[in-house]
C-alpha cells in the first residue's frame, strides 16, 4: 500500500514538471536578436547665423548733488526730464524710455584734517533706452549729453526678433546632423532607420567682437570728445544638436 502511494506521488511530481515546462515561454533565436541592444549611430550638428543688429540699448545716467536731499532730487528730476524730452524729439518712443535705477544716498564731507564738515546728498537716475534706428544712435547720444546726461553706462546691440534667428540656426544644425549621418551610413554601408534620440543644446547668442562702450561705463565728456564713434558690428547665433539613428 505504501509502495502504491509512493508511485502516485512520483507521478504527480512528474506531471507537475511537465505542466510547468509547457507554461514556460520558449525564447527563439529571433526573440534573442530583438532583445539585444539595437545598432545605432550618433551624430552631432551645428548651425550658425550671422546677423547685423537692428536695435541698441543704452543706460543713460544722471548724477546730481546738493546739500539738501530735496534740492538734489529736484535737480536730478529736471535733468532726467530734459534728457527724456531730448530723446523724444529725436524720435525715441516713450515706451522705449524706462527708469532702470534711482538711488538717493548721503555723502559725508571732510576738511583737510579729516574732520566731518557736513553732509551732501547724491542722486543717481539711470534711464534704460532702446534705440530702433541705429543710424541715429550717435545723434541720440549727443542729444542726451547736451541735455544733461553725465554718464553712459554701456551700449549693447541686439536683434529684435531673436526667435526667428534661433529657429534658423536650429534648422541649420539639424540639417548638418542629418547630412553627416547619411554620409557616415553611406561610407560604412548601412541604411539609416528612424531617429531614436534628439538632443538640442542651448543656443549661444554673442557679438563677434566687443563694441565701443559695451561692458563698462563712460563719462559723458569721454563720449563727446570722440564724437560718439559707435559701430554695431555683428551678432552670431549658434545652435548645437545631436541625433541618434537606428541603423539597418
Amino acid at each position: 500500500m505504501k509502495k502504491n502511494n509512493g508511485i502516485k506521488l512520483l507521478l504527480i511530481v512528474l506531471l507537475g514538471a511537465v505542466l510547468f515546462s509547457a507554461c514556460t515561454p520558449v525564447i527563439s533565436n529571433q526573440d534573442q536578436v530583438n532583445n539585444m541592444d539595437m545598432r545605432t549611430i550618433s551624430v552631432s550638428g551645428s548651425g550658425q547665423v550671422t546677423l547685423v543688429p537692428d536695435i541698441a540699448r543704452i543706460n543713460i545716467g544722471v548724477n546730481s548733488k546738493a546739500d539738501l536731499v530735496t534740492t538734489a532730487v529736484n535737480k536730478n528730476n529736471k535733468q532726467a526730464q530734459a534728457i527724456t524730452d531730448a530723446l523724444l524729439k529725436k524720435g525715441i518712443e516713450a515706451k522705449d524710455i524706462q527708469t532702470a535705477n534711482f538711488n538717493v544716498y548721503p555723502m559725508n564731507r571732510y576738511d583737510n584734517m579729516g574732520n566731518m564738515t557736513g553732509v551732501e546728498y547724491s542722486v543717481d537716475n539711470t534711464l534704460y533706452v532702446t534705440v530702433r534706428d541705429l543710424k541715429s544712435l550717435s545723434e541720440i547720444l549727443d542729444a542726451a549729453i547736451k541735455a544733461g546726461a553725465n554718464q553712459i553706462n554701456g551700449i549693447s546691440f541686439d536683434i529684435e526678433d531673436r526667435a526667428a534667428a534661433q529657429k534658423q540656426a536650429r534648422d541649420l544644425a539639424l540639417q548638418d546632423a542629418e547630412t553627416k549621418a547619411q554620409e557616415v551610413a553611406d561610407t560604412v554601408g548601412v541604411t539609416l532607420g528612424e531617429i531614436q534620440i534628439i538632443n538640442v543644446s542651448n543656443s549661444s547668442y554673442v557679438q563677434s567682437y566687443p563694441m565701443y562702450g559695451m561692458g563698462g561705463g563712460m563719462k559723458a565728456d569721454m563720449v563727446a570728445e570722440t564724437s560718439v564713434p559707435v559701430s554695431a558690428g555683428q551678432i552670431v547665433v549658434t545652435y548645437d544638436v545631436s541625433l541618434v539613428y537606428r541603423i539597418k
